[in-house]
């Protein structure tokens, strides 16, 4: 560990770490294909030695995580995915969906240290683990991280917040580790209880939106809040840091933003779905899609760290909506889109009128041809199974916010 940086990693060139993490890309997707009979089923038609580079990459078909519950209860416990059988694991954990996880027998295999360390935390520090311990990942994940870093953990899990402010008052542990604003309900049980929780000067938050309202809580008691961006399949993604702009990509994982209900990356600072590659050699996961969104933020972070920043979490990509009883997904405006090359991007907005639902297809289109809506319209019709109207816009009209759905219907 190197002073304010956790290692020399975070300090590279950019060019080197992009060689060194794609490099390794045909070599991963070789052993997937011959270790873990479900990637050979995805990967049934790709050569490894021709995923180099990004676009390599992109030609991978994405794996989505709202798809893994059924892939794998179809080949129990992982979907045939993992390299190893399940005993060779350290953990297996059980998140909601179910959808299971395996943790490697490995030192920080969630790779957590790296964000404990930017916040502040160092060997010797005691920190206080309010991040659930049953069945989901999330208390191991930031535990081993914590271990790595050199500090002692409290187990605090969730739950029980009068013992938790009693523990905190005892042991004097300078840092709290958990969901934003579970700190805040311990905090608040001991000034009712009278119990001395200053010792909590630290704290590392994940899970959830942390709020400005609850920013300006933790700072009116003088606690320094660090977040992080993470999922319980494969760990960490990306951290935030004293620069406290955007969030920086775990220098293990590799990260692509791509257009909602695709595979195909966004231009920089587009709004997009969050696709993770993360490798190990007992349950690695190949261009998961997350089904959150973000974009990049271009260049580097004024702290130092020198790899790729994304802007954190920005909602949800999976906008599937029902209209008129059917179903309309991402993928489907995608493929209407991917039929006409002369409109960028496309947002369809599904409204109510007079009780009878509509949809207007808004696209973005720089010199259209006549006839271009009428025949986006077919389109849309032949794919969704629905009519509907298309808007011609000028490029740069639609806004950056990642929606391709946006359903206006008041549920009240």
């Amino acid at each position: 560990m190197a002073g304010d940086f956790f290692d020399d990693r975070e300090l590279r060139d950019p060019e080197e770490r992009e060689r060194d993490l794609l490099a390794a890309l045909p070599g991963w997707v070789a052993a997937a294909i011959a270790d873990a009979p479900g990637y050979a089923k995805l990967y049934a038609d790709i050569a490894p030695a021709a995923v180099t580079g990004r676009e390599g990459l992109a030609r991978l078909p994405v794996l989505r995580k709202s798809e893994l519950p059924a892939i794998q209860a179809d080949a129990a416990p992982f979907g045939g995915l993992a390299l190893k059988p399940p005993g060779d694991a350290s953990r297996i954990f059980a998140s909601p969906g179910p959808i299971f996880e395996a943790e490697a027998k490995r030192h920080d295999h969630w790779r957590t240290a790296r964000a404990l360390y930017a916040t502040g935390f160092r060997a010797g520090d005691v920190v206080h683990n309010c991040f659930s311990y049953h069945l989901t990942p999330a208390g191991a994940m930031f535990e081993s991280g914590a271990h790595t870093v050199g500090c002692a953990v409290i187990p605090a899990g969730v739950g029980n917040t009068e013992m938790q402010a009693q523990v905190i008052e005892r042991v004097r542990p300078r840092g709290y580790v958990g969901t934003p604003d579970f700190l805040k309900t311990i905090l608040e049980k001991a000034d009712a209880l009278g119990l001395d929780n200053g010792s909590i000067g630290l704290a590392h938050v994940s899970g959830g939106p942390y709020l400005p309202a609850l920013r300006s809580f933790y700072e009116g008691r003088g606690i320094t809040v660090f977040q992080s961006y993470g999922i319980a399949d494969l760990g960490l993604i990306a951290y935030e840091t004293p620069a406290r702009e955007g969030l920086v990509v775990e220098e293990d994982a590799i990260v692509e933003i791509v257009r909602p209900g695709t595979g195909d990356p966004v231009p920089e600072g587009e709004v997009g779905e969050v696709v993770v590659t993360a490798w190990n050699n007992t349950y690695p996961l190949i261009r998961l899609a997350t089904g959150d969104l973000s974009a990049v933020l271009p260049g580097a972070s004024p702290c130092g760290r020198t790899n790729m920043r994304v802007k954190g979490w920005m909602g949800r990509a999976d906008q599937t909506t029902k209209v008129k009883g059917m179903f309309v997904t991402p993928a489907q405006i995608a493929a209407v889109a991917g039929r006409h090359p002369a409109i960028g991007r496309a947002r369809l907005v599904v409204a109510s009128e007079d009780g009878q639902d509509s949809m207007v297809l808004r696209v973005e289109a720089a010199a259209p041809e006549d006839g271009l809506a009428a025949a986006i319209a077919e389109t849309l019709q032949a794919v969704t199974k629905l009519r509907g109207t298309v808007e011609l816009v000028a490029p740069g009209t639609l806004p950056n916010d990642g929606k391709v759905i946006d359903d206006t219907r008041s549920y009240a």
